[in-house]
């Protein structure tokens, strides 16, 4: 949700518009066999076979995958990843810095110590980041990834031509100020404004505004500000894994053609990279596209 709170923080001048009760077609995920709980990322797991590792995006549970978790599960461990302060969970660790690097080291624990190397892993948003990350750092914990809406480097979306540095003002204003809604409902306004960036159609906005409502905005603001601060565009000729990487178009925002290319663009070094369009959709396709998305998974699934 990264790249889409950025884009309505910085229109309402109030949150950074940018990043990542349930949708009526979204199915209601089975109890979880068990839960894995760790500093920074808890992690439910659910059914039987070959595993899959589920990672949402900024401020959002692991009901973003309601709509396929259980269909998934009668075929599938499926191992949902949630990080400690969003879902209204407790913050944990995650009140600190290096929330990033230290995700992607409990990721590569889950899969040492359940012997879950070279699994798929799907990550939306700052998850997709994370798989990426996880790729790079440990080439063989991923063996093929699904990219849903994640760019190896969000601030290309917002400022193209940026870097690292070029961004980091912008960066700490927004962090500055999703960490300023601490304690306090979440605007309207603000909540709406993230919503309608984040997805097309008027239930999926309202199920957005409701996640982002039970995040905890600190930590929100610091995986926010650490995912603007991280360019991985040089690391993507070291990831062998396959990546897959759906791309959300609407004819509102530029169409496909100019979408596609900008992802071409920022995934060029990457070796091995399928670029596939989902039209009608905002940044939640699983949401906006849930049929398109349940095809495009179990079609990466059996790739």
């Amino acid at each position: 949700m990264i790249k889409r709170i950025a884009f309505a923080l910085l229109a309402t001048a109030s949150i950074p518009a940018i990043l990542h009760a349930p949708a009526a077609h979204a199915a209601t995920a089975p109890a979880p066999a068990e839960m894995i709980q760790m500093d920074h990322l808890s992690v439910q797991v659910i059914g039987k076979g070959s595993p899959v590792i589920l990672i949402p995006g900024l401020s959002s549970p692991r009901a973003v995958w309601d709509g396929v978790a259980p269909e998934l599960a009668k075929t599938h461990t499926v191992y949902l990843v949630q990080v400690n302060g969003f879902g209204g969970d407790a913050p944990g660790a995650n009140l600190g810095e290096g929330l990033l690097p230290a995700m992607v080291a409990e990721l590569h624990k889950l899969v040492a110590e359940r012997k879950l190397a070279g699994a798929a892993v799907v990550g939306h948003s700052m998850g997709g980041l994370l798989t990426l990350m996880l790729a790079k750092a440990h080439p063989g914990d991923v063996g093929k990834a699904l990219i849903v809406d994640a760019m190896p480097f969000v601030g290309s979306a917002f400022f193209p031509g940026s870097t690292v540095e070029s961004v980091k003002p912008q960066a700490e204003a927004m962090r500055a100020q999703m960490a300023g809604l601490y304690g306090k409902p979440l605007p309207e306004a603000v909540g709406q404004a993230i919503a309608r960036q984040n997805a097309a159609k008027p239930e999926s906005q309202a199920q957005v505004a409701a996640w982002m409502a039970k995040a905890d905005m600190r930590v929100s603001a610091q995986t926010m500000f650490e995912d603007l601060q991280t360019d991985l565009r040089p690391d993507l000729k070291a990831i062998a894994a396959p990546i897959t990487v759906l791309v959300p178009w609407l004819a509102a925002r530029g169409g496909e053609a100019p979408t596609l290319d900008l992802y071409k663009r920022e995934y060029a070094g990457a070796p091995r990279v399928n670029l596939k369009g989902v039209a009608d959709s905002g940044h939640f396709i699983m949401l906006d596209q849930p049929e398109a998305f349940r095809a495009a998974l179990t079609a990466f699934l059996a790739g």
